[in-house]
């Protein structure tokens, strides 16, 4: 059975058990302030957990792309380790939302399983939770009760609460959960030790297969458990670990999730995988071919590799690969980004995004594989160098703050560090890393420290959004929460009408105010998270459940929209000058201004960018007005030609913007017509990442501000140069400018063409050897024209030249080439550059340091005499 067609066959039984099937959601999260990624299969349905959206259905089923990476669960480290963990790793699962329960959730499980799949039932064990008294949870006696109707009551199995009690997160939906677990040993293994004795002894024959969840509590920011509205079963069962177990394979990396890749890497690479657990060779083809599909995901989901965020956790990942590939493969040159179209083919059916993003996905790769291997280069060399330092301190450890440095400035692996090092004979502190990386992480969390308290609910009430038609309104807090940060301590609330946009779509969130006849309060910003409008605002009311004004900064909304507004006409002109394959992969619409990041591979042209700004003032002029179709089932949007965004979660119903033939959908706020934008003006374009070009723009009032502003320099400038044409003067003045430097230049010269004569007289005899050191004001360049002139006609000679043009100290060192093996410029001006409280260096011959302290140069100059 393939790969294909054993995730087929479960989404076949589900719907035949009468669950909607529907596809997988983001990897990458961009509406929970509790998770990075999707990290399980439930992810996506926890509002219809929490109660803060309705189902589309009582039941239904998927397979989810999941990421496993960060925060509580976090595999990373056991990736390539062994045959069963993974970063990147599909789902599979059924959900039934205050449907069905424990009952139906065992027998279906059991049933696909056993006779859908064929699974012998002697090979299955089941454990159940065994309860928990420090939080005053019993024993799941209806789970052990269903199940005995199943399989024998010696083959069900106590599990404690790190086991058998599943959450999502620190906070969150959770409840108590039953795994099911394969043993996948021969007969002779089985005969030795039972599996009871195995199970969840990370035995990599005795796994895991499937895990029902049973969501009965909410966990709380202060740990406390309280019971959900409705029960809910979450299952999950991992699609590589059921495809092993089918495919009778002692190893996921067996199976036709994995070889078509590792074929690939064995052709590219030479090497030929064996599935030796502990082979460092074979290790790194696990490793790669693992990341390739965790980084695939998670750019064509829109999340491109950068230095912060989720971002940062895929460039870990990408780097990791390329670390292992370049130490066990021997992969000197970019390699990975080949292995995309290997993935597409797999699985582009099934996850379209990967087909229609693949050529971004591939440039994105090969990118950031070109950039890090110069850094693993590099590093090789500071490497070595901090190795030569130790042995010549006499050490055999590696001193850690360098070692850190390495790792956390320069993005070099520690665990290629340490194996050089080992190499040599020498070590790294692990503990002292393990301490500069801890001081770090504190660091982090002071910067971004905030203290969440449990929600305070007044009124258990949906909220309305009225601020696509008014600015104002009249409304009541339902619920609020204090928040305490470095900044002090604030409130947030959920209202009942808000007109607060909240950040999202790109679109920062509206600020304002909260009033009545007695308190007046700030908003100071406002997000959305697990489905509610959050405002925060900088106190609580004395009487939270009293009758208030909510009221939006109007001018701050009125300049936001029409950026939002204008990103709909920039992405369409984008679209019709540069192609089709153009598409946002990301945005920011502030009051100030607009970012739009598009795939394209080409810096624009100053022709296509005035062409694009052309198209958009257009149709700004054109006084184009806004449709608005509300609440329409996504499937007529698209069929109206809506353009929807991968990377971005779709509800059933959405919200679809139309301008004219531009069609996108969209939950942002937006002018009534174009012509409310006024004038449209990109202020630059650049690089975001590889394959990602970026537009910055205004429009609006600041659009006003710029050509006024300029204005206002052109009426300046034609005073200043006392001409009404100021191209034709300022050209004018460029030519002469160019003429005085070059008269400056020679004049330099022949100055410093007198000088040498003086200072070839000026050296003292030390020994066998000459010495010159000289003070001067002349700049650098006419002090590096004469110290290599005196290099050559002054054999075994150190030149020493301290200057102080500019008021800026600078040390300048020229060595013969018959003494530069023993007698170092760069060592020499290093010595020498403490005293002016600067650095510098250069080669053996010749090296120069610039400093801070000017005083300093007399100091220098004494100990210079001594050399």
């Amino acid at each position: 059975m393939t790969s294909q067609e054993i995730r087929q066959k479960f989404l076949d039984y589900f719907k035949s058990k009468d669950h909607l099937i529907v596809p997988s959601a983001p990897i990458v999260l961009k509406d929970d302030p509790t998770l990075m990624f999707s990290n399980s299969g439930m992810t996506q349905f926890k509002d219809f957990f929490l109660g803060y959206k309705t189902p589309t259905a009582p039941r239904i089923a998927d397979t989810q792309k999941c990421l496993r990476v960060s925060g509580k669960h976090n595999d990373l480290d056991d990736v390539g380790r062994d045959t069963y963990h993974h970063t990147m790793f599909e789902m599979l699962g059924n959900w039934s939302f205050g449907d069905y329960f424990k009952k139906d959730a065992i027998a279906f499980a059991w049933e696909l399983l056993t006779e859908v799949y064929g699974i012998p039932k002697e090979n299955l064990y089941v454990t159940i939770f065994e309860g928990d008294a420090s939080e005053n949870l019993e024993r799941d006696q209806d789970a052990y009760d269903f199940w005995k109707s199943h399989i024998s009551e010696d083959r069900i199995i106590n599990g404690n609460k790190k086991d058998n009690f599943w959450e999502m997160g620190e906070s969150g939906p959770c409840g108590p959960c039953s795994e099911i677990h394969i043993d996948l040993r021969t007969p002779e293994e089985k005969a030795k030790v039972s599996g009871l004795e195995l199970v969840n002894k990370d035995h990599p024959q005795v796994v895991e297969v499937w895990n029902l969840v049973f969501m009965e509590f909410n966990r709380k920011a202060d740990k406390s458990l309280e019971k959900l509205p409705q029960q809910h079963v979450d299952t999950g069962m991992g699609f590589e670990r059921l495809c092993m177990a089918l495919q009778g394979k002692s190893s996921n990396y067996d199976t036709d999730v994995f070889t078509p890749l590792i074929a690939k890497v064995e052709e590219l690479s030479g090497k030929k995988y064996t599935g030796i657990l502990e082979d460092e060779k074979d290790i790194a083809i696990r490793v790669v071919v693992d990341h390739i599909r965790a980084v695939s995901f998670a750019i064509a989901d829109g999340q491109l590799p950068s230095n912060g965020g989720a971002g940062y956790v895929i460039r870990r990942i990408l780097r990791r690969a390329i670390s292992y590939s370049y130490r066990f493969l021997g992969m000197k040159e970019p390699f990975l980004f080949e292995l995309v179209s290997v993935l597409r083919a797999q699985m582009g059916t099934f996850f379209p995004e990967l087909e229609k993003q693949g050529t971004l996905v591939t440039e994105v790769i090969k990118s950031e594989e070109e950039s890090f291997l110069k850094t693993i280069e590099s590093g090789l060399v500071r490497v070595e160098k901090l190795i030569q330092q130790t042995i010549a301190d006499n050490s055999k450890v590696l001193p850690t703050v360098e070692v850190f440095e390495l790792y956390d400035t320069y993005g070099f692996p520690d665990d290629l560090t340490r194996i050089i090092a080992e190499e040599k004979g020498l070590t790294i502190d692990e503990k002292g890393f393990e301490a500069e990386m801890e001081k770090q992480k504190q660091r982090s969390k002071k910067d971004s420290a905030s203290k969440v308290y449990d929600w305070v609910v007044l009124e258990e009430k949906p909220e309305t959004f009225v601020g696509y038609d008014q600015l104002e309104a009249e409304t009541y807090i339902t619920r609020y929460r204090k928040v305490e940060n470095k900044d002090g301590e604030f409130y947030q609330v959920v209202l009942s009408n808000s007109p607060f946009y909240p950040e999202g779509g790109g679109q920062v969130g509206d600020k304002g105010t909260l009033e009545n006849a007695t308190e007046s309060f700030e908003v100071i910003e406002t997000k959305k998270e697990n489905g509610l409008i959050v405002s925060l605002i900088n106190g609580l009311p004395k009487d939270a459940g009293a009758v208030f004004y909510a009221k939006v900064n109007a001018a701050d909304r009125k300049n936001s929209q029409a950026n939002h507004s204008v990103t709909h006409l920039l992405h369409e002109a984008l679209r019709e000058v540069l192609g089709t394959h153009v598409e946002q992969k990301g945005s920011y619409v502030g009051p100030d201004y607009l970012r739009f990041d598009f795939s394209h591979f080409n810096k624009m042209t100053e022709e296509e960018l005035a062409l694009i700004e052309e198209k958009v003032n257009q149709k700004i002029k054109e006084s184009i007005a806004l449709q608005e179709f509300r609440n329409i089932p996504i499937q007529e949007a698209i069929d109206k030609g809506a353009m929807a965004l991968f990377g971005e979660k779709y509800g059933d119903s959405v919200r679809m913007i139309q301008f004219g033939s531009s069609k996108e959908l969209c939950g942002g706020t937006h002018v009534k017509n174009t012509s409310e934008i006024g004038h449209f003006k990109i202020t630059s374009e650049n690089s975001a990442a590889a394959g990602i070009r970026r537009v910055e723009a205004i429009s609006g009032d600041k659009s006003d501000e710029y050509f006024k502003n300029l204005e206002k320099q052109i009426v300046e400038l034609s005073q200043l140069l006392k001409s009404k044409d100021v191209v034709k003067s300022i050209e004018r003045l460029i030519e002469e400018n160019t003429s005085l430097k070059s008269e400056i230049e020679s004049l330099k010269k022949e100055k410093a063409k007198g000088e040498i004569n003086d200072w070839k007289n000026a050296y003292e005899q030390k020994e066998d050897k000459q010495l010159l050191v000289k003070k001067t004001s002349l700049d650098a360049g006419s002090v590096k024209d004469i110290v290599f002139q005196l290099k050559k006609e002054i054999p075994t000679s150190v030149t020493i030249v301290l200057s102080n043009a500019d008021d800026k100290p600078m040390i300048t060192v020229g060595v013969s080439d018959d003494l530069a093996a023993n007698y170092q410029a760069g060592a020499i001006v290093k010595e020498l550059a403490k005293e002016i409280q600067g650095g510098g260096g250069g080669n053996p011959g010749f090296a120069t340091a610039g400093g801070k302290n000017l005083a300093g140069l007399e100091n220098a100059y004494q100990k210079a005499l001594n050399i």
